[in-house]
């Protein structure tokens, strides 16, 4: 009853359940990749976060990639802000609402300088207007807070306009200053003296598996579901046949 399956049109059939049924399984597979890779950047964030704070320049020098490795870490440098260079990072948003993060380059002694993240101000949801700034201490400030790599995205997305950026890159904003800068940035958690106006500092990450496990098993058990599929339908194929050849001897007996 199941010699159909040799046919053109059933061949076909598992011949494309066959392809499905791989391709799931190799999806399910580079999510647990996937989920890998996370729970290993997860072990290089909780070590920096753990980690005392360093000195910037102990960490990485003016000029020196600041790699994922170095995410997170936990840094401090001294200098003073340079609020005549303050750049404002629009279209950031926190909770729902629409603001923008406060980007202001500290410059220490030695004449280098740090990108530093002060923190999120809400907005209006019109992102060209005015926003007034609180202004940072002055003087001389030391600031903790952690190392970041520049953001990725477009050009446009990169470009300084009119003192604003989409995303954070010192490799963009670097040539807008009159004075070398650390590659990354720093967002800052704490600064000493603290701000009189502080702004909203930024959230700790999230330390989680993501959906990366699930989407897994998600694949997987298309991969069988596919397979069972395609012996539930040569079954019920087989049935319907059976059916047929009992039905035709009984149809022409009547018949005669």
């Amino acid at each position: 009853m199941y010699g159909f399956v040799l046919s053109r049109r059933w061949i076909g059939f598992a011949v494309l359940v066959a392809v499905l049924s791989m391709l799931f399984v190799r999806l399910g597979i580079w999510q647990f990749h996937r989920l890998a890779e996370r729970h290993a950047d997860n072990a290089v964030i909780e070590r920096n976060l753990a980690a005392p704070p360093a000195e910037l320049d102990s960490v990485v020098a003016p000029r020196e990639a600041v790699s994922d490795a170095l995410a997170w870490r936990r840094v401090h440098l001294t200098g003073t802000f340079d609020v005549t260079h303050q750049i404002l990072v629009r279209y950031q948003t926190r909770d729902g609402a629409l603001g923008v993060d406060v980007l202001t380059p500290v410059r220490e002694a030695s004449g280098s300088a740090a990108l530093v993240d002060r923190g999120w101000l809400q907005t209006g949801n019109n992102v060209t207007d005015e926003v007034d700034v609180p202004a940072p201490p002055g003087g001389q400030v030391t600031v903790t807070g952690w190392l970041m790599p520049d953001q990725e995205g477009s050009g446009d997305q990169l470009r300084v306009q009119s003192g604003s950026v989409r995303l954070v890159s010192s490799q963009r904003i670097g040539p807008t200053l009159p004075y070398p800068i650390y590659d990354g940035y720093v967002t800052m958690t704490s600064s000493d003296p603290a701000p009189s106006l502080p702004l909203r500092p930024p959230d700790a990450p999230v330390l989680n598996s993501g959906p990366h496990f699930f989407y897994g098993l998600q694949w997987f058990f298309f991969a069988g579901l596919a397979v069972v599929g395609w012996f539930y339908f040569a079954y019920t194929e087989a049935q319907t046949r059976r059916r047929e050849a009992v039905d035709q001897p009984e149809a022409a007996a009547q018949s005669a």
